[in-house]
C-alpha cells in the first residue's frame, strides 16, 4: 500500500508539469504568432494570478456555494468527534467541522494547508453511515488534508481555468486581430488555432487524471488510518446503492467530494472527476488483503 501511495504521489507531480508545458506552449505559440515574446510571459503570469486566487479564496468559496455550515461539538457531538478522534490519531491540526443539508451522501475537504482546513459532509451521510462506515469517509478526506490533495486541487482548478481563458483570448486575437492579421506568422496562426481549440479539452483531462489519483490515494489513506478497509468498502457500497447526487450542483467544485456530486449519462460519466466505484473497491478489497 506504501508503495501504491508514493506511485500516486509522482503520478500527479508529472500530471502537473505537464500543465506547465500546456501553458507555456499556448504563451509559446502567441510569441510566434505575433513575433513578440512578452505573450510567453503574460500566459505564465495569468495562469500564476489564477492558481494564486485559488489558493486563498476557493477554501471559502467552495464552502459557500454548497450551503456548508459551521458547526461546534454541541452542534452535533457524533460528527465532531469522530472527527477529533481521527486528528489525534493521526497528529493533525482540528480542522473546521461543517454540514450541507443535503439527502445525498457525500462529503470534501478543503483549504490550503491542515492549519488552514475544513471537512464537510452532508445531513444524508450522517444518516445512512454507522460509526465506522462515517469514520472511514472522513478519514478519506482527511486523507486529502494530510496529502495536501486539497492545495494540489485548488491549483489545478486555477491552472485549467488559466488555460481556458488563455485559449478563449487566442481565439478572439485570430479573429479579431484587426490591421495586424497581416504581421502574424501564418504557421503559427493554424498552430495556435488548433492549440486554443485542444488544450482546454486536454487541460480537463488532466485534471481528471489528477482528480482520480488522489481519490485512490485518500481511499489508502483511510484504510491505512484506520486498518480497516471494509469500513470504507461498506460506506462506497451504501452511497453506490442509494446514489451521490446533490440536489444543488456546482461543477466547479464536484472534483472535490467524496463522490460524484453530479447526475450525468453514461457518456459524462466518461469524464468524471472520481474514479468508478467499482473500481475503489477493488482497489480496496487488494490492500485488505495486505494489511
Amino acid at each position: 500500500m506504501y508503495s501504491a501511495i508514493a506511485a500516486n504521489k509522482r503520478n500527479t507531480v508529472v500530471i502537473m508539469a505537464i500543465f506547465v508545458v500546456i501553458i507555456g506552449a499556448l504563451g509559446w505559440i502567441l510569441s510566434n504568432m505575433y513575433g513578440n515574446t512578452s505573450y510567453l510571459y503574460l500566459a505564465l503570469v495569468i495562469s500564476g494570478v489564477y492558481a494564486f486566487i485559488q489558493y486563498f479564496l476557493a477554501a471559502k468559496l467552495a464552502l459557500a456555494v454548497n450551503g456548508a455550515r459551521e458547526v461546534q461539538k454541541s452542534d452535533n457531538p457524533r460528527l465532531y468527534r469522530a472527527v477529533e478522534n481521527l486528528t489525534i490519531a493521526t497528529g493533525m491540526p482540528m480542522p473546521r467541522v461543517y454540514i450541507m443539508d443535503d439527502s445525498a451522501p457525500n462529503a470534501f475537504a478543503t483549504g490550503r494547508d491542515p492549519n488552514h482546513a475544513a471537512v464537510a459532509v452532508t445531513s444524508g451521510l450522517l444518516n445512512i453511515m454507522d460509526d465506522t462506515e462515517l469514520q472511514a469517509v472522513l478519514a478519506h478526506e482527511l486523507g486529502h488534508v494530510q496529502n495536501y490533495d486539497i492545495r494540489v486541487m485548488m491549483i489545478v482548478f486555477g491552472l485549467v481555468s488559466a488555460i481556458g481563458f488563455i485559449a478563449d483570448m487566442m481565439l478572439r486575437m485570430m479573429w479579431w486581430g484587426g490591421n495586424d492579421r497581416e504581421e502574424r506568422n501564418p504557421t503559427f496562426v493554424i498552430l495556435g488555432l488548433v492549440a486554443a481549440i485542444l488544450a482546454p479539452f486536454v487541460a480537463l483531462l488532466v485534471q481528471l487524471a489528477v482528480s482520480r489519483q488522489r481519490e485512490y490515494l485518500a481511499d489508502s489513506t483511510s484504510a491505512l488510518t484506520t486498518r480497516y478497509p471494509q469500513g470504507l468498502i461498506s460506506a462506497l457500497q451504501k452511497i453506490e446503492h442509494t446514489g451521490s447526487t446533490m440536489r444543488h450542483q456546482n461543477t466547479s467544485t464536484a472534483h472535490l467530494f467524496f463522490a460524484n456530486p453530479l447526475k450525468g449519462s453514461s457518456f459524462a460519466k466518461f469524464f468524471s472527476t472520481h474514479p468508478p466505484i467499482a473500481d475503489r473497491i477493488a482497489r480496496l478489497q487488494t490492500i485488505g488483503t495486505k494489511l
